[in-house]
């Protein structure tokens, strides 16, 4: 039993006896869902109680999951298929982008304590218009997740002679006692394996330097692999942008990291601003440093071990290493590979349990924890990997940026232009009982932009549309948020005003609670809602899960506002 209520279920109207039952009713969640220590408030707003962290550790946190080598895998397939100018312009073109949209959704999630999905339901998308995008995310991280898992498997390979297929399991099982302790497991292991694998990223360029300093040179004149030539060319500028910009919903990641950072105040302004940048669209830049490099090591590296291997980012990290480690190269890059892909996969795991928690929820009205939906993405990534997904890294890449930036570009679209004109609320509403089913201006605008996309990135419009597909989903979603914002007045992004902490509410303490009077606990102000049918305050998550309450606060007019009790405010911060 996942969730439950302690009374006779309420009759899905308004009437006064079935309002009653619900009244009388009770919501009690299963063990794992609620234990905040593991579930991590994963379908709800992060409470200031719940921040801890200051600003440094939590974008400390957030960049450790950047140790992936994917960049490595993703940028020396990129340079291999388009060559060296065309390869770096587009890697270069994609991280200006993903840096762009990042800024207003990391300042969006830092501040209102929320994690991407929650903000792509106030941001646009409507309450079940953002079930689709929870869909978007959790493939983002169990693609992901395999891609890693597969390039750590390499090196146990490499290693110790693991057949694949094993290590390949041995690779989701490892991460899952980490993701299912929760943020404060995940931030110690971060913490603990940085300074390693920093050394273990910077050697072998610090090797090549000094054993062959005239690699960078023929490098940039490199024309790739498949007879592209070194000189630029649209088409395969078009075409790697698009491969790159795939990374684009890892601000998704960094943003259930941000959801902790600790409110904003004028002592700690200057390092909350310069940790949210950082930790948010700040990823990119190294991310895009990686990539470069990853394919300047495979470069070297190639005729050492073949297009195939190069490919692999453990067969150029011992290549790079050789001179100076000797034997000992093997085992020094395979311990730098597995650190760094323990690093990115528990954040892969986490972030899909999350997005898989919020999905479930809304179509389920069910929720036992987090925890469980780890199982279901590890599950995914692992048939991923066995199916050798590696080996179509390009195209697959190249299909998924479609959708992805669709749905980014028409959140930043919202937080950039619609908000500061008026087309939507100043703030971001979360909660079902103030929001519309679906939201035509942000959803809509996804729906339109990634359909058109990728017909062109099946050919459908020719092959210059092909490779700048991309271009075309983030553009047609950047003019038709606004658009479809202003043509529908913005009505449908709150079903009802908001009288607990909207704009216009006096509130003088957002840390200040209310008793849930479904599952009668205290939560702050910014995850309550007044409920008609509870006669009084409920919480985001009890909100979700009702099934029966017919969503009559949203239809007058008993959808008019609650009078509820002054909240309580805690002495301690």
């Amino acid at each position: 039993m996942t969730d439950s209520v302690d009374a006779v279920a309420p009759e899905a109207g308004p009437s006064a006896a079935g309002a009653a039952a619900h009244r009388a009713s009770r919501r009690s969640y299963a063990r794992l869902a609620a234990d905040e220590s593991r579930e991590d408030y994963s379908l709800r707003y992060a409470p200031h109680s719940y921040r801890r962290w200051s600003p440094p550790m939590v974008a400390s946190t957030a960049l450790g999951g950047i140790a992936y080598l994917a960049d490595f895998a993703i940028g020396a397939s990129i340079v291999f298929s388009y060559g060296f100018t065309s390869g770096v312009a587009s890697i270069l073109t994609a991280a200006t982008i993903i840096f762009l949209t990042g800024i207003p959704i990391a300042r969006a999630c830092a501040t209102y304590g929320l994690d991407m999905d929650l903000v792509t339901r106030g941001a646009g998308f409507g309450y079940f218009g953002s079930t689709l995008t929870s869909l978007i995310y959790a493939s983002f991280t169990f693609i992901f997740f395999a891609l890693e898992g597969s390039i750590m498997a390499q090196a146990m390979h490499q290693a110790v002679h693991i057949p694949l297929p094993v290590g390949y399991l041995l690779t989701t099982l490892i991460v899952i006692p980490i993701v299912f302790r929760g943020m404060g497991a995940l931030a110690k292991v971060q913490a603990w394996t940085q300074p390693v694998w920093l050394i273990g990223l910077v050697l072998p360029f610090v090797a090549l330097a000094f054993e062959a300093p005239d690699s960078w040179g023929a490098f940039t004149s490199f024309g790739g692999t498949e007879g592209a030539g070194s000189g630029f060319d649209w088409i395969g500028y078009g075409l790697g942008t698009g491969v790159a910009l795939s990374l684009i919903a890892q601000i998704g990641e960094q943003a259930d990291y941000l959801r902790f950072m600790p409110a904003k105040t004028e002592e700690n302004r200057r390092r909350w601003n310069l940790a949210v940048l950082a930790a948010g669209p700040g990823w990119v830049v190294i991310g895009a440093a990686k990539q470069i490099g990853g394919a300047f090591l495979a470069f070297v590296a190639l005729d050492a071990v073949g297009g195939t291997h190069a490919l692999e980012p453990i067969a150029p990290q011992i290549e790079a290493l050789k001179p100076w480690l000797g034997s000992v190269a093997l085992p020094a890059a395979a311990v730098f590979v597995v650190i760094s892909q323990i690093k990115i996969n528990v954040t892969n795991a986490y972030s899909g349990s999350l997005s898989w928690s919020n999905f479930f929820s809304r179509v389920t009205h069910r929720h036992p924890g987090r925890v469980w939906y780890i199982f279901l993405n590890l599950a995914i990534a692992l048939a991923l990997m066995e199916m050798n997904m590696f080996a179509a890294l390009n195209k697959l890449l190249g299909f998924y940026s479609n959708v992805g930036i669709a749905w980014i570009a028409a959140v930043a679209a919202d937080l950039v232009v619609n908000k500061p004109l008026g087309l939507s609320p100043k703030y971001i509403e979360f909660k079902r009982a103030y929001l519309h089913p679906v939201n035509p201006a942000g959803f809509g605008a996804m729906v339109i932009a990634s359909t058109v996309s990728i017909v062109a990135f099946f050919g459908g419009f020719g092959e210059v549309a092909e490779a700048f597909s991309t271009f075309i989903a983030c553009g047609l979603a950047l003019v038709l948020c606004p658009l479809l914002a202003w043509l529908t007045k913005g009505r449908y992004y709150l079903a009802r005003e908001n009288t607990v902490n909207g704009p216009g509410a006096e509130v003088p303490d957002l840390t200040a609670t209310h008793l849930c009077a479904s599952c009668e606990t205290a939560y702050e102000l910014p995850d309550i809602a007044d409920c008609p049918v509870r006669a009084g305050a409920v919480c985001s998550l009890c909100c979700s899960l009702d099934a029966e309450c017919g969503d009559v606060c949203r239809k007058a007019p008993t959808g008019e506002p609650v009078l509820m009790p002054l909240p309580t405010v805690t002495a301690t911060r």
